[in-house]
């Protein structure tokens, strides 16, 4: 993404007349219908109706998981769809936070490894992955499960670990699907 053109841009995001369709069968679904709208530099935007309506959908779409057939998506003024390879891999490694529904935590890693992963993605030296990691598993309330293995975990701590995982890397733009479904009310 190109940073120059955040002074020129009102909206971080920009979705223009995006259609995003899926084959079950013999039926083909119109998830997402002409969705045109904006989101700011900065705040909050929340997605909101009943399941199955296109809400994960359209995440994934501004994600990058998946592309729509129709329409234009502007980060910053840049189309999406032009993003070169190494463009693209910035925007998700590096600009990009997500918190998975699923949590999509890797089993074979402890909670730190799990946390520090992003950091590693982005070749940033050892000794600073190790202070934000610490940090933010701190500010997260995981300070005391460190060397946990997933599977010793209750579905609030994982859900923690994705929240994490998608703010260590201190992005511009973090997409949360569902992110406190499996936290009390407290946490």
């Amino acid at each position: 993404v190109n940073q120059d053109n955040l002074k020129k841009c009102e909206a971080l995001v920009k979705l223009e007349s995006v259609n995003k369709y899926y084959q079950s069968g013999d039926e083909r679904i119109h998830a997402l219908k002409n969705i045109s709208l904006e989101l700011p530099h900065q705040g909050l935007v929340f997605v909101l109706g009943q399941s199955g309506c296109g809400k994960s959908t359209l995440l994934n779409v501004l994600g990058g998981l998946d592309k729509p057939e129709e329409g234009r998506i502007l980060i910053e003024g840049a189309d999406f769809s032009k993003f070169t390879k190494n463009e693209l891999n910035n925007y998700l490694n590096s600009y990009l936070g997500f918190i998975f529904q699923e949590y999509n935590i890797l089993k074979d890693l402890n909670l730190y490894d799990n946390i520090a992963l992003p950091l590693e993605m982005q070749h940033v030296n050892k000794k600073e992955i190790k202070e934000r990691t610490n940090e933010i598993i701190d500010l997260v309330g995981l300070g005391d499960l460190k060397k946990r293995k997933i599977n010793q975990l209750s579905g609030g701590q994982r859900q923690r670990i994705a929240v994490a995982r998608a703010l260590i890397k201190n992005p511009k733009m973090i997409i949360a699907d569902e992110p406190t479904g499996n936290l009390d009310s407290a946490t």
